[in-house]
């Protein structure tokens, strides 16, 4: 794959080959083989490409070899990890290369051009904005709970090194994502309408809750933010922040002239969040 972020060059050659396809080759290995047959579609005898199958192949041929990139992080002794590009199909070079093909008599061969892409947060970014602490706020759990203890460990990870840049929206819900058996998150008591249940994910409020007092305590604009129906013992009343994967979300927005980074932990029985910025940060 190195060699596709070096260079990808645009190759579609003629094949001695009776069965006229098309052989897409990706890093030089082939991958994929299409006939024109395949995706003609005849308007008053002139052949043309159906543009819907050809879009629908474009869009699984892109997920088949796409390759998302890694943003950079901190890990837990401090250290910056340098983040990794991703690629995608260069969806201009792809088209003029298939369109040789399909007007044209006879087998081909084409290496599949591809676009590097950037990791939206690399390391020089990281290193700017970790320096000033604008916000910081701790909560208390009880770490013999099993279950809510595994909950809000995984939900502290998944905001763990997230950047929000100037004037971006940070969604809890669409960071962390759903709460399911599959992503590791366990049973455990939530409150419903007043009364405790259990249900996957139970304990991933007072994570969402630790949250918001550290943004807002940092300058963050609230943007949607719900209260428990009854108080819950982790956050002064009033001062918490409920989410559900299909009711309520928290957000809030980045009002800063700077990204802003969050640093979340989930160890020995407390959720410890800091807000961090750059020195030129307007709080």
């Amino acid at each position: 794959m190195t060699s596709l972020f070096l260079s990808i060059l645009l190759m579609i050659l003629p094949l001695p080959n009776e069965n006229n396809d098309l052989i897409l080759t990706h890093n030089g290995e082939p991958i994929a083989s299409v006939n024109r047959d395949a995706f003609t579609s005849s308007i008053i005898d002139t052949p043309l490409i159906d543009e819907v199958m050809f879009n629908d192949f474009l869009v699984k041929l892109n997920k088949q070899i796409a390759v998302e990139p890694t943003n950079a992080i901190i890990n837990q002794q401090g250290e910056i990890i340098p983040g990794k590009p991703g690629l995608k199909i260069d969806h201009e070079k792809f088209t003029k290369g298939f369109f040789t093909y399909f007007y044209n008599e006879g087998s081909y061969i084409f290496e599949i051009p591809a676009l590097t892409i950037h990791p939206k947060v690399d390391s020089e970014l990281l290193a700017n904005i970790r320096v000033k602490q604008i916000g910081h706020y701790v909560t208390y759990y009880n770490k013999h709970n099993k279950g809510r203890s595994h909950n809000i460990i995984l939900a502290t990870e998944a905001i763990n090194n997230h950047v929000v840049f100037q004037g971006e929206i940070f969604s809890f819900n669409q960071v962390v994502g759903k709460r399911t058996k599959e992503k590791g998150y366990l049973p455990a008591p939530i409150i419903i309408k007043g009364e405790l249940f259990e249900g996957v994910g139970g304990g991933i409020c007072q994570v969402s809750s630790t949250l918001y007092n550290a943004v807002d305590l940092a300058g963050a604009q609230i943007v949607r933010r719900y209260s428990h129906s009854r108080s819950v013992p982790y956050v002064p009343p009033g001062r918490d922040a409920t989410v559900s994967w299909y009711g309520p979300d928290f957000t809030f927005k980045n009002v800063h002239n700077q990204p802003i980074l969050i640093q979340a932990t989930a160890t020995n029985g407390q959720v410890n969040i800091r807000i961090y910025s750059s020195d030129s940060v307007n709080n």
